[in-house]
């Protein structure tokens, strides 16, 4: 009684095997012929005093779509895959402000955007293209970060593996096909957590300094120059916001001035009776954040000996013209020392240096530019920059269409050797001669390989400030050369202003999977279904009769219950 028969078990094996391999068959159905796997860069998601910007949404399961897709098409549960050399700007702005329903977006971009391409500037006709294409990128860039977008917003770089999809989904698109549950094609898949929120994001000001000389029985504090650039950016993708012109160049260049200048201060004959105060600021941004927190951290004797501040703005992709931007009038005794003195270089060196002067409005605490954060607190400053207007808030400042190809070490050059030839003649007391301290193949020559391999590093960092810890290696190196050239560097950590709110999950894998359709599921469950029962009735007939087999789809007798 306690062991079945052996034919019975077999049977009951058998049925377990084939119910098995029944479910094996069912999971694999839907799940087989992963196409490819492909990295993708989220939009940045962001709030604003309370507003929502960006993409709302992380994960991505939906079938893929194309451009080509009949017109009316219901596109709620489908990823637009668009390329950006074919982008429709137009149709894109539709969608999103009249909120029509989209299952998600993916725009590719060509692989000159990508931070590991390193190529270098090109010629204006090689260029030509490039440049309407980073025209469209900006005017996407801006659209999207503005806007609130409730579904997946991914970038990603071509491929031949993902272009080969994209041709086949277009050509079933065109077909008047388009992937769904009933016909099939490739489907999406990002699984990533719930986006949350970056707890108190820290913004990294790194400080260094160079004491000037002070003469015996000096005791008055020395007047100080500053030099300031922000480092950080902010683009429509944290992972690939690495500003190489915004502000990149700018970064570049100071490192490279405070090595000129570490040079000569660093002989007693050769230091010049001004302290140099280098400032790397972050947070630029939003607001220049950073900036305003760093100067409100010096003691009010520390502020009162700062001169002037030169501070320096995207300065890698002019030609003849820079602009120098003043709140106060250009009358002023130091905007006049300061204008004056790049001009005077700036015909040396063949180029031309503008002046504009924008008053602040003080009951406005939106800044234009980084130095109007010292003129607030009435310390004189200037922003040298190739841009002749301001940029609005969160624009030009480190997109994804600022990339090395962009950006001419050549300009960056130039920048250095008219800000730190005005500031050493001013140092010295050589204004107006035709004196050359900074001299080519001289030991204080500006070195063009120091400038190509900062700018190199820097093109391929993104350095949005939310997402840099306290001891990001990128904050480290900048300190530690900082260090290399200058006596004291200190390292000042704040929160940023809780104006802006940051969220994570700005990076994740794509899973796209070419799925049959439900026509050909059913048909193939059909036919695995039939040979089952057929393989089942086989196994019954063979180890128990065909009596046994009759009987299992026999009704049982109802049992009479027995009256007492």
């Amino acid at each position: 009684m306690g062991h079945g028969k052996p034919g019975q078990r077999q049977v009951l094996e058998s049925v377990y095997s084939v119910i098995a391999l029944f479910f094996i068959l069912v999971a694999c159905v839907e799940l087989c012929d992963a196409a490819t796997v492909v990295d993708v860069y989220r939009l940045i998601q962001y709030d604003m005093s309370g507003a929502q910007f960006g993409s709302r949404l992380a994960n991505l399961n939906h079938h893929a779509g194309s451009l080509h897709s009949p017109p009316g098409s219901d596109l709620s549960r489908t990823v637009l895959i668009i390329p950006l050399r074919e982008l429709n700007i137009t149709f894109v702005r539709e969608y999103i402000t009249q909120k029509q329903p989209l299952g998600g977006l993916l725009i590719l971009l060509p692989q000159m955007f990508s931070p590991e391409n390193r190529e270098t500037a090109k010629s204006s006709r090689e260029t030509d293209g490039e440049d309407v294409l980073k025209n469209v990128l900006a005017e996407l860039e801006n659209l999207l970060t503005h806007s609130k977008i409730p579904y997946p917003v991914y970038f990603a770089f071509e491929d031949d593996d993902i272009e080969a999809v994209l041709a086949d989904v277009k050509r079933n698109d065109a077909t008047g096909q388009p992937a769904t549950a009933t016909t099939g094609g490739y489907k999406l898949v990002v699984s990533v957590p719930e986006p949350k929120k970056r707890a108190s994001p820290t913004i990294t000001n790194i400080q260094g300094w160079l004491s000037g000389l002070k003469t015996d029985g000096d005791t008055n504090q020395l007047p100080t120059i500053a030099i300031v650039a922000s480092y950080d950016t902010f683009g429509a993708a944290p992972s690939l916001s690495v500003g190489s012109d915004s502000n990149g160049s700018g970064v570049v260049a100071l490192l490279e001035i405070a090595r000129l200048f570490s040079v000569l201060y660093s002989n007693p004959k050769t230091r010049g009776r001004y302290n140099l105060l280098f400032g790397l600021t972050s947070g630029g941004p939003y607001n220049y954040n950073g900036t305003n927190k760093w100067l409100r951290s010096f003691d009010q004797r520390l502020r009162e000996s700062v001169d002037y501040a030169i501070c320096l703005n995207s300065i890698g992709s002019w030609d003849k013209e820079l602009w120098v931007h003043v709140s106060k009038p250009p009358e002023n005794a130091y905007i006049k020392q300061i204008f004056e003195g790049f001009s005077d270089v700036a015909e040396e060196l063949g180029i031309t240096v503008g002046l504009k002067h924008k008053k602040i409005n003080i009951s406005n605490p939106r800044v234009a530019w980084e130095h109007e954060q010292f003129s607030r607190l009435r310390v004189t400053a200037a922003t040298l920059s190739e841009l002749s207007a301001a940029p609005e808030l969160l624009e030009s400042t480190g997109s994804l269409h600022d990339g090395r190809q962009f950006v001419n070490e050549t300009a960056i050059i130039k920048s250095v050797k008219l800000v730190a030839e005005s500031l050493a003649r001013h140092i010295y007391g050589h204004k107006g001669k035709n004196i050359q301290i900074f001299a080519e193949n001289s030991s204080l020559a500006v070195n063009p390989s120091y400038i190509k391999s900062w700018l190199d590093l820097l093109s391929q960092t993104p350095r949005v400030a939310p997402f840099l810890s306290k001891n990001d290696p990128f904050i480290l190196a900048l300190k530690k050369e900082l260090e290399d050239h200058t006596d004291e560097v200190n390292v000042q950590h704040e929160v940023l202003d809780g104006v802006f709110t940051f969220y994570d999950s700005t990076r994740a894998s794509l899973n796209i999977y070419q799925v049959a359709s439900v026509t050909f599921d059913l048909l193939l469950l059909l036919v695995l279904g039939s040979y089952l029962i057929v393989l089942f009735s086989f196994l019954v007939i063979t180890t128990r009769g065909l009596d046994d087999l009759i009987s299992l789809f026999r009704r049982p007798p109802s049992r009479k219950v027995k009256t007492a």
